[in-house]
């Protein structure tokens, strides 16, 4: 389950074209469709509208349940990944998180499917392309997506159920919510803690203060109703909430009345309607509900906050935040929002934006502050420009050039280069192709279709973008009123600092004790009673084999048994190797190359991600362990790109300038783009500590992972910080690393290229691709791009990133085998087994973590957790899982659920710009592939529990622990770890 908080950045319209899937010019979905006309009467529903919406190749229906007023949406295309969501106004009123954590309990249990947990239950019998449930300010929404039609009438089935017919047990609030409960349940003795997944969940939310700044900026600048409070759950409120406060709330807000229902795909409306109408909404009546969220009454003017929050130990002095946020239009108003949107990217997007130059170049801060940008995800949007990373004496100046910057564009408008570009830039994302196409149509009218607004017209792109021109073209200014209006003239500004405070952590540890003790200070005998019958009840449910045959499923013989071959063809052109993929791709050309990375020193490696960021903000670097061998490694730099096909000789003429002349010696723009990439990298540590974690656990396994924790786990980001906490000088002569590795890499002596585009392009776009390849220097020298290491030293490890946290990101990794050994396979099917039946229950049910897994890759075989209120408790788990599959405590059955979550994982759709795309950065073909899907149908329990008893028993393979956390007594006082604090 995910939890949206706070303002969240609304993509675009023009985002949400990104992901199409795939175009035709007909469609027998869409056709299916088109009779249908206003009126008609279809399952219990009633059609009130149809729309063509061409530029997305979709046909759209309206309808209203005539019995319930529930509304649904049905978005016809010829796409066979079919999404369903069904989508709730939810409005609390306080900070307990009363939608946050019903969302997870209505997940745990229904009328039709009683068992424990059906949804997680349901991830192993499922091909789901996706299955998740999201809390936002003021909704909560259900969807998922698959290709297959059975797994969509199942799921549909599940969702269905868990949403209006949730059991809602008290037990499922307790472990889902917040309980006291002893730190051994079975032990009256053991201290009584504070437990809940949706507890830890938010502490580990609130370990990060960029978090703790959005948040603030929303609750504060709409403080009047449910923007004020915290959705997801301030952790000292979660522990205000009653079971009773649960039940009430699903009452009143998951009613058929206060729904919205999605449905895309190639799948026929009508069998659609019929199962919803039929199994559920023709149960319930109309009701009288108003969840309608009012207008924040405007300010007189403009308002100031201060907030705190911790200190980060790894970066600078400067770690003051402030912003400027601006209440705008309702989201509602389709082109008014449109209109917004383009002049909030006009004004921070890129580096000739107005605030990039005002702000960013002058390197006053390292970032934007959080929320830089349009915010789309309420119902008045709002707009926020400010700097992170400075110091406190530079508040006063960073206000200062807000202002002074909305002047000047008042003054002098926008470059027309800029406005033409973001407007092509919206051309190219309808046509191009991404995956989920249903699933992203879904959230991204989430907002505007939960407040009433019109969802086919803000899918009508073309229509904005017209109305826009035209605007432009009847009024020269008219940009610069709207600046004018929404910024210099609007009140309803509210301006927040955010300070570093070194008591931060011990205040916030403080608060939760005093709570705590008072508790259970007020706690009688029978009430420690009851909490230690229900923590020993609890743990009884938990451990408890069930039978979930009631649960739908999909089963191994449903499942092709041949993979889908991407044809590719590879050819020489001017000794460069070039990868060919002909493909549907409406229009687009792609062009990948990646570049060797033998030639550069280990000394300058390290480097290589800062000269990606400061080459292009698009560069990508892949390290890859080879199929066959784990010492076996190809290390490079991946520069990618796409355009229309009308563009491609500029878009190579820009990447032929990129080789050519790479602009390294701008020092204002070096170090911006130095700060700028320390600051990303040190924010994404607390929503990804469970990634950095199993990063470092691999470092000493294989070279491919010591490669990869240098360019992009925590001893990067040490690099990254050491380098911005010294003085200039220092920083400038970084540059002349950056020039010996362009000497490096920007020629094609290590080039190797990838082309996918439409088959009727194919020729031209070779030819223009073959004069490219003649434009640069170097000559093609290299044939065998991979780098072998056979004395590579395998370094077992225990480290603790130690940090001001209140949650744990664990890892621990164990050398495995390559992907083409017979083992792997196996391992995959473990892993998916592993996390099922044994780490899900342990960790998150038991521990109270949000979330835990194993993964199978590059060699090496991982575990891990998530915002974890456990470290050394989870290594132990860890550990037990291990003995428990090395026993075999698990049935023939759980090794079919295991195959098809592997299954679920390899068929996901592959886009006709991606296609091929796997085979040219790994090496492994379809015949490997094939191989492979061959193994994992006949994996069995046997192979299961040899491969745990071969890799992962203890003293068998060598492995390695990092984690992320809190100050621990009991690491401090074992010499095995190394504590890392900065």
């Amino acid at each position: 389950m995910l939890h949206i908080s706070r303002l969240a950045h609304q993509r675009t319209v023009a985002s949400l074209a990104r992901s199409s899937f795939r175009r035709c010019k007909s469609s027998s979905a869409q056709d299916a469709v088109r009779s249908l006309k206003d009126g008609d009467r279809l399952h219990g529903y009633t059609v009130k509208r149809v729309v063509e919406i061409p530029e997305l190749m979709t046909t759209g229906v309206g309808l209203e349940h005539d019995k319930t007023g529930a509304q649904h949406c049905h978005f016809a295309r010829d796409d066979s990944n079919n999404t369903f969501s069904v989508m709730f106004r939810t409005t609390p009123m306080d900070d307990t998180g009363v939608p946050h954590i019903l969302e997870h309990t209505t997940l745990c249990g229904s009328q039709k499917y009683p068992v424990r947990d059906p949804f997680f239950k349901m991830i192993n019998r499922t091909l789901a392309t996706f299955m998740n449930a999201m809390t936002a300010s003021d909704w909560t929404t259900y969807p998922f997506s698959t290709q297959n039609q059975k797994d969509y009438e199942n799921l549909m089935s599940v969702y269905l159920d868990a949403v209006f017919y949730p059991q809602l047990r008290e037990l499922d609030f307790r472990q889902e919510g917040w309980r006291l409960e002893h730190e051994d349940p079975n032990n009256p003795d053991s201290p009584i803690q504070f437990k809940g997944v949706v507890y830890n969940e938010m502490k580990g939310v609130f370990s990060d203060s960029m978090n703790i700044f959005m948040q603030a900026v929303q609750n504060k600048l709409m403080p009047n109703h449910t923007y004020g409070v915290v959705s997801g759950g301030d952790p000292p409120a979660i522990t205000n909430l009653t079971w009773q406060q649960l039940r009430e709330f699903h009452h009143s807000h998951y009613h058929p009345t206060n729904s919205k229902f999605v449905t895309y795909g190639d799948l026929p409306l009508e069998r659609n309607l019929e199962l919803i109408n039929g199994n559920y909404l023709d149960k319930f009546d109309r009701i009288n509900i108003d969840t309608r969220v009012p207008l924040e009454p405007r300010w007189s003017e403009p308002r100031e906050a201060n907030i705190t929050c911790s200190r980060d130990p790894t970066g600078t002095e400067k770690q003051t935040t402030v912003s400027a946020t601006f209440l705008l239009s309702e989201v509602t108003d389709i082109f008014e929002s449109f209109t917004m949107n383009i002049i909030c990217t006009l004004l921070t997007d890129g580096e000739t934006s107005p605030f990039y130059q005002a702000l960013l170049q002058e390197n006053i801060g390292s970032d934007y502050a959080p929320l830089t940008g349009y915010q789309g995800m309420m119902k008045e949007a709002a707009f926020s420009v400010g700097l992170r990373g400075i110091s406190s004496d530079d508040v006063d100046k960073v206000k200062d050039i807000i202002n002074t910057t909305f002047d000047k564009v008042i003054s002098e408008g926008f470059d027309q280069k800029n406005i033409d570009a973001i407007l092509h830039r919206i051309e190219l994302s309808l046509k191009h192709q991404s995956s989920n196409f249903g699933l992203h149509m879904a959230l991204n009218l989430a907002s505007v279709w939960n407040h009433d607004g019109d969802p086919m017209l803000a899918l009508q792109i073309n229509k904005q973008i017209s109305q826009f021109r035209q605007a432009l073209a009847d009024n020269p200014n008219f940009l610069q009123d709207k600046v004018k209006q929404y910024f210099k003239d609007n009140p309803h500004c509210l301006t927040i600092t955010m300070e570093p405070d070194k008591d931060f952590e011990e205040i916030r540890t403080k608060e939760e004790t005093e709570r705590l003790h008072k508790h259970v200070s007020q706690l009688t005998d029978a009430d420690r009673k009851v909490i230690l019958d229900t923590g020993k009840e609890l743990l009884a449910k938990q451990m408890m084999a069930e039978d979930i045959n009631c649960l739908p499923t999909i089963h191994l013989d449903e499942i092709e048994r041949k993979i889908k071959p991407e044809p590719i063809e590879t050819m020489t052109m001017g000794g460069v190797s070039v990868q060919k993929c002909a493909a549907p791709t409406n229009g687009v050309s792609y062009l990948r190359m990646v570049s060797n990375l033998a030639s550069v020193s280990d000394e300058l490696k390290p480097y290589i991600p800062l000269f990606c960021n400061v080459i292009t903000r698009s560069v990508l670097s892949p390290f890859k362990a080879h199929h066959t061998d784990d010492n076996t490694y190809e290390q490079g730099v991946m520069f990618s790109s796409h355009c229309l096909d009308r563009n491609l000789e500029k878009m190579l003429t820009l990447w032929a300038d990129v080789f050519a002349r790479p602009d390294l010696r701008d020092n204002d723009r070096f170090l911006t783009l130095v700060n700028m990439t320390a600051a990303e990298m040190s924010s994404s540590v607390v929503s990804m500590g469970h990634s950095y974690a199993i990063s470092h656990s691999r470092a000493g396994l294989t070279p491919a992972g010591f490669l990869q924790e240098q360019f992009s786990g925590m001893t990067q980001l040490e690099l990254l910080n050491s380098i911005v906490g010294g003085d200039p000088e220092s920083v400038f002569k970084v540059i002349d690393k950056m020039e010996e590795i362009s000497k490096c890499l920007l020629n094609k002596s290590n080039l190797r290229v990838a082309v996918n585009t439409t088959s009727e392009s194919m020729d031209t776009t070779l030819k223009s691709v073959d004069g490219f390849l003649s434009l640069l220097p170097g000559d093609a020298l290299t044939s065998n791009f991979l780098t072998k290491d056979p004395n590579y030293k395998v370094n077992e490890s225990l480290t603790q990133f130690e940090r001001p946290f209140s949650v744990n990101y664990v890892g621990k990794s164990f050398l495995t085998v390559p992907y083409t050994h017979e083992d792997f396979s196996r391992l995959r099917v473990l892993a998916k087994l592993m996390w099922a039946k044994f780490l899900h229950r342990e960790i998150r049910e038991k521990g109270g973590a949000y979330g835990s897994g194993a993964v199978c890759s590059d060699g090496v075989f991982s575990l891990f957790s998530y915002r974890d209120p456990n470290s050394l408790k989870t290594m132990e788990v860890f550990d037990e899982a291990v003995k428990w599959l090395c026993r075999g405590d698990y049935t023939h059955t759980d090794i079919e659920e295991a195959k098809l979550s592997v299954f679920q994982e390899t068929d996901k759709p592959v886009t006709p710009g991606r296609s091929g795309i796997s085979q040219f950065t790994t090496g492994v073909t379809d015949d490997m592939k094939q191989t492979m899907r061959d193994q994992l149908f006949q994996v069995s329990k046997k192979d299961v529990t040899d491969v745990a008893l071969r890799y992962l028993k203890k003293g068998q393979r060598s492995n390695a622990v990092s984690f992320l956390g809190p100050a621990n007594e009991t690491v401090q006082q074992d010499k095995r770890w190394k504590i890392i604090t900065s």
